[in-house]
């Protein structure tokens, strides 16, 4: 009896042992994330409208395939706050678990980013805030736009169940936390062990394999994504930078070809940064084909005033132009700064072209003229006749006081002094200037016998 009890012990252990095994290597493997899939998607350089098209197709690509987990590699120094916005409702409608991984810089908008994520992780190094409002001239936004991004940095921090007061502390230097480096005029900027103190990252981790088995997907597929060349393109060329020197290009070029013969450099030129601006904010969904459309047509209407009297066709050609530019741009204000500073080059170096190469070349050869008359080319501009003074003669036709008058069987125009003389009065030149022969009226008794 006792044997038999001792082997039903025996056999009870053995199960439990084994059951205890089985959940064990289930649990195990579940925390590895087999079977699980994992996307790695770079946030990455300045924050502009083209990484906003990025991570849109990206995320929304993940849903499609039904990705179990978003990783966001995060090294910005910041951006646009537009650009910004747009990344962050991204983020909100995102119904995948995500984590936002510093891996060196999320400064300004990055910072932005990184708090919409699900998740906060940093490497050692990395560094967290800064997050001030400038203008693209490098000074301090107006108090409306600053108040305006400050409640965006403080609502992303509370829908993450962060506290909003260091996030406000990132973008608002009046806040005095001079236990985290940021006294009172200073914008708050976190290490990673002070954003793990804060709740503001949920650890630190060294590398990419580290945080995997962080989040218990070691075991996962991880799919990273990147830009495609279109998107790096479009990135670049939509930068606030490169806007207003595309710009310049465009407008140089174009003026400057019709200076010069034919269709060369300079027009290709001018031609290929248009195509470049339209094409990088296509790529970027900034704009449409009604930009295009009136793009085209201003500069139909441009050259069509070439032939066209009044101006108006010119006038509409360079406003349509200006507004496709507009309708292209998702900040109206810089767009404006773009085109001033492509304006304000274009007269500078068109004026300096000008006057070391002329005008004689190119399309204006065919409205202005050019050629000229000299002495050298055996040309004489008049000869004044003076052996015509004192001559007598009659008038052919009434003097008013232009007119004809016949002079020893040769016919000459005159003018008179200023008073009227008939047809048929006698009349005297008195001097001649150059081709201007002057005559006065003959009395009676003047007349020679």
């Amino acid at each position: 009896m006792m044997i038999r009890t001792l082997r039903l012990r025996l056999w009870l252990a053995v199960f439990i042992l084994g059951a205890a095994s089985l959940m064990l290597s289930f649990d195990f493997a579940q925390a590895e994330g087999e079977g699980e899939t994992v996307y790695v998607i770079p946030v990455e350089d300045t924050v502009e409208r083209g990484m906003a098209a990025f991570l849109k197709r990206t995320t929304e690509e993940a849903k499609e395939n039904g990705v179990d987990h978003i990783i966001f590699e995060v090294d910005t120094p910041g951006g646009r706050v537009d650009a910004a916005g747009e990344i962050g409702e991204i983020f909100q409608d995102l119904d995948i678990p995500n984590t936002a991984f510093v891996t060196s810089r999320a400064y300004s908008a990055g910072s932005y980013i990184a708090l919409n994520a699900d998740n906060i992780y940093m490497k050692p190094q990395a560094t967290m805030g800064a997050s001030g409002v400038i203008n693209s001239d490098g000074t301090a936004a107006d108090k409306k736009a600053q108040s305006a991004w400050i409640s965006s940095m403080a609502a992303a921090a509370e829908t993450n169940g962060r506290d909003p007061l260091y996030a406000r502390a990132m973008a608002d230097a009046d806040i005095d936390l001079p236990d985290y480096g940021a006294p009172e005029g200073e914008f708050l900027t976190l290490g990673p062990g002070e954003a793990e103190e804060v709740g503001y990252a949920e650890g630190i981790v060294e590398d990419r394999n580290e945080l995997l088995n962080e989040l218990r997907l070691s075991g996962a597929e991880v799919v990273e994504q990147n830009p495609t060349l279109s998107e790096n393109v479009a990135r670049f060329l939509t930068d606030p930078v490169v806007i207003p020197i595309l710009l310049s290009v465009a407008s140089l070029g174009l003026v400057v070809e019709l200076y010069s013969p034919g269709f060369g450099l300079p027009g290709t030129m001018g031609v290929t940064a248009l195509v470049l601006f339209f094409y990088g904010h296509i790529v970027a969904g900034l704009a449409g084909y009604e930009a295009i459309i009136l793009l085209v047509l201003g500069i139909g209407l441009i050259v069509a005033e070439f032939f066209l009297p009044g101006g108006i066709a010119g006038i509409a050609g360079v406003a349509a132009i200006v507004f496709s530019l507009m309708l292209s741009s998702a900040d109206m204000g810089h767009m404006a700064m773009s085109i001033g500073i492509a304006l304000l080059v274009t007269v500078i170096v068109s004026v300096i072209l000008f006057k070391t190469m002329g005008l004689e070349r190119g399309f204006f050869r065919h409205i202005i003229l050019n050629d000229s008359t000299s002495s050298e080319q055996g040309y004489v501009s008049s000869v004044s006749r003076l052996d015509l003074i004192g001559l007598e003669g009659t008038a052919v036709t009434p003097l008013r006081p232009s007119g004809t008058a016949e002079f020893n069987g040769e016919r000459l125009d005159v003018v008179t002094e200023g008073v009227f003389i008939g047809v048929n009065q006698k009349v005297k030149i008195m001097k001649t200037e150059g081709s201007r022969i002057v005559v006065r009226e003959l009395k009676k008794e003047e007349e020679t016998t």
